[in-house]
């Protein structure tokens, strides 16, 4: 339960429109509600950290998670699942037909209602097109937190000519996320250009000695560039909150409020 359904669920109280006994049940529920001895859902975390519980989906059978993404969707306006299947998504929406599916990310989404606002400061950054399953996890997670994200993607060091390209699109950006597999040099190259905060995402993209992305993590852990902070191999769902996180504080700010205003002013007056 978030805020918002909290706080019309106590005004419903107040004008008599939701009996005290059902609000009561709903409360109930509060702060966890065990499952069939499988899973405790965090019930109260959209209230204490802005955002509900989100499921990870591997490792979890078809039941499992069906009653577990039922139960949050009751309770929030938005749920959020990873390492979703195509087979398991086929399961999951003959009894949740809103359940929308985004297999580039390989995640799974149910919106009640849109995001409550639209941040911009977002820029997601690929060093290959083979990186793109978890920079993809990584925007949408930011999309459903509420953010308008930009991506840029296959700008490796192979061909850095492709990412300096993009300066205007890497300095105007609040907080980037940069998943890269082999070397992981992208990260610390990105790091070296701007003055926001870089979260780098080793991929298990790569050859033998790679390690299934460990050499990238190791890599992207010895980054020369400052302002460089690293998650886990493939944690594209990690990267994606961090940024949001980061973002949502950075558009509490005057200069950053006016900075957006300026954009989004003089983006309209070059659409008319």
């Amino acid at each position: 339960m978030d805020e918002r359904t909290l706080r019309q669920m106590l005004e419903d109280v107040q004008a008599g429109a939701l009996p005290v006994d059902q609000a009561v049940e709903r409360l109930r529920r509060l702060p966890f509600e065990e499952l069939d001895h499988f899973a405790r859902l965090d019930t109260h975390r959209a209230l204490r950290c802005g955002f509900p519980e989100v499921v990870l989906a591997q490792g979890k059978t078809p039941g499992q998670v069906l009653q577990i993404l039922t139960r949050l969707a009751e309770a929030n306006p938005r749920v959020l699942a990873t390492r979703v299947t195509p087979e398991l998504y086929e399961a999951i929406r003959q009894h949740i037909p809103q359940a929308v599916y985004h297999p580039a990310a390989r995640m799974l989404v149910i919106q009640r209602e849109p995001p409550p606002e639209q941040r911009t400061g977002i820029l997601i950054v690929t060093g290959g097109t083979a990186d793109i399953p978890v920079a993809e996890e990584a925007a949408l997670t930011a999309e459903v937190m509420g953010n308008r994200v930009e991506r840029l993607y296959d700008v490796g060091v192979a061909g850095l000519h492709r990412l300096l390209a993009s300066l205007d699109a890497l300095r105007r950006a609040r907080v980037i996320v940069v998943a890269a597999g082999m070397d992981g040099a992208i990260a610390s190259v990105v790091g070296g250009l701007v003055e926001a905060p870089v979260i780098a995402v080793p991929t298990s993209v790569g050859y033998g000695a790679n390690f299934q992305g460990l050499g990238t993590l190791l890599a992207m852990l010895n980054a020369c560039s400052s302002g460089v902070a690293v998650v886990n191999v493939d944690n594209g769902y990690g990267a994606g909150y961090l940024a949001s996180l980061i973002n949502r504080i950075g558009a509490r700010t005057p200069t950053a409020a006016a900075d957006t205003a300026a954009a989004e002013a003089e983006a309209a007056g070059a659409a008319l």
